[in-house]
Order: structure tokens, then C-alpha cells, then sequence
């Protein structure tokens, strides 16, 4: 059956453009010229996702979307991608918050568009349509070889980009303990629950988890590191191996981003992951520490095929290329992600990732390559190893 499309926009123009493109996809669309209308129309027809405009008679973009997450509850979630020629980050940010789940900037290729569409209807697929797909299960650890990276920026966005542009059911974990840095990134506050939460209950539980858990607006489920450094020590190297096997069974991705100090509690993790991601840039420092890394990791058992390297801001000039790189190392760089540091440091700052608010950057195109080069590698590795 052809999924229904509720196109909520004033202008007939792109209401007769919107049409075309989606019924020349099959797509069944019902279309509305007000917000009134578009929030009545959303009762009435069900449709599987919502097109909406931004500047609307009578109720707004905004309003529509906040009436529509206030009257749906938690038991059902319908799709929708706010349509806007408004550029500014905090209007981005203000539909997002408002319950919209993308963003597209008018004018846009009716190729994104349709590319958007699909990712939206599989990620909110109805729960029956996806019996017989289990979660992939796999764990990720993200290693900064040295302080300073991007690991952690790169363990967020690589988060987001694989929840909302490839449709995988996500959690990011805050592994650096003592001074762990996703509230700051994420602007959460210190009210939020922890692992410390999990760690300090008598028993440990799917459901215990499930309510420790924070949902980010990206869609992204968060475990958040302990809000002080002292509380970090009652997290021992036993309690991260168990939240992982416990976490493995309900996501796609597991996502861990985790400190440069190879203790007990990182080598736990280190051990129950499948992949570490030791995140690099091209200079003396870090190339040495990275060599050190592969040469302890080895000497730990592990397979060379378990560690890949990410080379962040590869195009930055440090006088040492790729090339040399992979020379002083003796083995290929695995993954590039392009430098655009004042892009990063700016979303860094307001606390909005840049794969959430500005996924169409050069930066966030780099990063979105990269989700899809992790995604591809896991999906082939998770069907060629019987689950666990």
C-alpha cells in the first residue's frame, strides 16, 4: 500500500510541484493551504508523513507540530519535515524542538527530497513491519589518541547521522567517566540521569536502563557519564561489559566515546566492543601516540582487523599528508573526515551538533560519508556472524 503524504503548504505553486513529484513516486498525497486545515487533516486522514510549511495562515509551522506531538502521545509518532526558506540556525532549532524530525530549506532538489522522505518512513516504519529484522547489535568504541581529536565531536555526530539519516536506532554513551563532555555538547543540564543511576541500583534491568536513558531532540538515546568526577568511581571495569551486552539487545548502534587511558574500565570496553575507532589527526604527537596504541592493542590479543583508524580534519595543513601518515604507521587510514574547525567549534558552542542543524555542510557531508562506510561494514559483518 502507498504510503499517505499530507503536503501543508499556502502556496499553490508549490503545492502543485509537491504533488507531482511525490505521486511520480507512487506516494498517495493529501494537501492542505492553512495550518487549521493541515492540523485537521492530520486527525482525519492519518497520513504516514507530514509536509509542512513554516509561514502558514491561521496556525503556523510551529504550532501545527507542537499540537500535533501534544495530541499523539507516546503511542504513535507521524513524520514531519518542516519546509522553510528561513536559513538561520535557530529556526532550524525551533522546528526541531516544535516535534519536527528534518528540515528542508526551500528551494531544494526534489531528489533530497523523496531521499528524506524514504528515511523518515523506514526509521518510523510501524514496530509489525519490522518483526523479523532484530537490532544490528553492534558496539563501536570511539579513541582519541590524543586530547584535542575531535573524538568526541565525531562520536555525537556519527550518532545522529546514522539515527537520522540512515535510519538505525541509536545509543551514544558517555564513556570518559571523570570528565566525560556530552552535557556540555548536547546542552543538557545536570539534572539529567547518569550511569551512576545504573550502577547504584540493586539490580540491574533492560527497564532500569531504559529509564536512565535521556532522549536527545535528534532522536538519539543518551547515557550520560557522572555529573562530577568523583562520582565516577563507583563505575568499576565489571558494570560498562554488562550495560553493553544489556544495550547491544536493543539498538542498532552502540556508540561509545571513551577516554586515551587504556585502564581496566576502557579495556572492558575495548574487549566487548566490535570495532575501536582510533580517531587521529596528521601530526609527530599524535602519529607516535597512535603507533603505541596499535603496538599495546596487539600485544593485548586483539585483531589488526578490530582497529580502524579515522583521521580527522585530513585536509588541515600540518606538513605531513596522508601519505606520510600511513607511511610512519605502517597500515591504511581507514577513514578521512574533511577540516572545517569553526564549523565545528561553533555548533560545539550552542550546544546544537552539526549533523542536527546544518547536515548539508561540507562538514556534515564528510561525516554522513563516514556513517554510511560504518553502517555498510556492519550490517555485512553482523549477517555474516550469528548473533550473539
Amino acid at each position: 500500500m502507498a504510503a499517505k503524504i499530507l503536503v501543508v503548504d499556502d502556496d499553490p505553486n508549490v503545492q502543485r510541484l509537491l504533488q507531482y513529484t511525490l505521486k511520480q513516486e507512487g506516494y498517495e498525497v493529501v494537501v492542505a493551504s492553512d495550518g487549521a486545515e493541515g492540523f485537521r487533516l492530520w486527525d482525519q486522514e492519518s497520513p504516514d508523513l507530514i509536509l509542512l510549511d513554516v509561514m502558514l495562515p491561521k496556525l503556523d509551522g510551529y504550532q501545527v507540530a507542537t499540537k500535533i506531538r501534544t495530541e499523539e502521545g507516546t503511542t504513535t509518532h507521524v513524520p514531519i519535515i518542516m519546509l522553510t526558506a528561513e536559513r538561520e540556525v535557530e529556526q532550524k532549532v525551533r522546528g526541531l524542538r516544535a516535534g519536527a524530525d528534518d528540515y528542508l530549506i526551500k528551494p531544494f532538489h526534489p531528489a533530497e527530497l523523496i531521499a528524506r522522505i524514504k528515511s523518515l518512513l523506514a526509521r518510523f516504519a510501524p514496530r509489525d513491519a519490522l518483526v523479523g529484522r532484530p537490532p544490528l547489535g553492534r558496539v563501536h568504541a570511539l579513541y582519541g589518541a590524543k586530547g584535542g581529536v575531535g573524538t568526541t565531536t565525531i562520536a555525537i555526530n556519527a550518532a545522529i547521522a546514522l539515527h537520522r539519516e540512515l535510519g538505525r536506532k541509536v545509543c551514544l554513551v558517555d564513556g570518559n567517566l571523570q570528565f566525560g563532555d556530552h552535557r556540555v555538547f548536547l546542552d543538557l543540564g545536570l539534572d539529567k540521569k547518569s550511569i551512576v543511576d545504573i550502577v547504584t541500583a540493586p539490580a540491574m534491568d533492560q527497564d532500569l536502563i531504559r529509564q536512565v536513558l535521556v532522549k536527545h531532540d535528534s532522536g538519539i538515546d543518551l547515557l550520560l557519564a557522572p555529573p562530577s568526577p568523583e562520582t565516577a568511581e563507583l563505575v568499576t571495569p565489571e558494570h560498562l561489559p554488562a550495560i553493553i551486552d544489556n544495550l547491544r539487545s536493543l539498538y542498532d548502534y552502540v556508540l561509545i566515546d571513551i577516554d586515551k587511558r587504556l585502564d581496566d574500565v576502557n579495556l572492558g570496553v575495548l574487549e566487548n566492543a566490535d570495532t575501536m575507532f582510533v580517531v587521529m589527526t596528521a601530526d609527530l604527537s599524535c602519529l607516535k601516540n597512535v603507533r603505541l596504541v596499535l603496538e599495546t592493542i596487539g600485544h593485548l590479543g586483539y585483531s589488526a582487523s578490530k582497529i580502524q583508524l579515522v583521521l580527522n580534519r585530513s585536509n588541515a595543513f600540518t606538513g605531513i599528508n596522508v601519505k606520510n601518515a600511513e607511511g610512519a604507521l605502517k597500515r591504511t587510514i581507514d577513514h578521512q573526515i574533511v577540516n572545517e574547525y569553526r564549523g565545528a567549534i561553533s555548533a560545539l558552542n550552542s550546544g546544537a551538533p552539526f549533523m542536527f542543524t546544518k547536515a548539508d555542510s561540507l562538514l556534515g557531508r564528510s561525516l554522513l560519508e563516514f556513517a554510511r562506510l560504518v553502517d555498510k561494514q556492519s550490517a555485512g559483518a553482523a549477517a555474516a556472524v550469528p548473533a550473539r
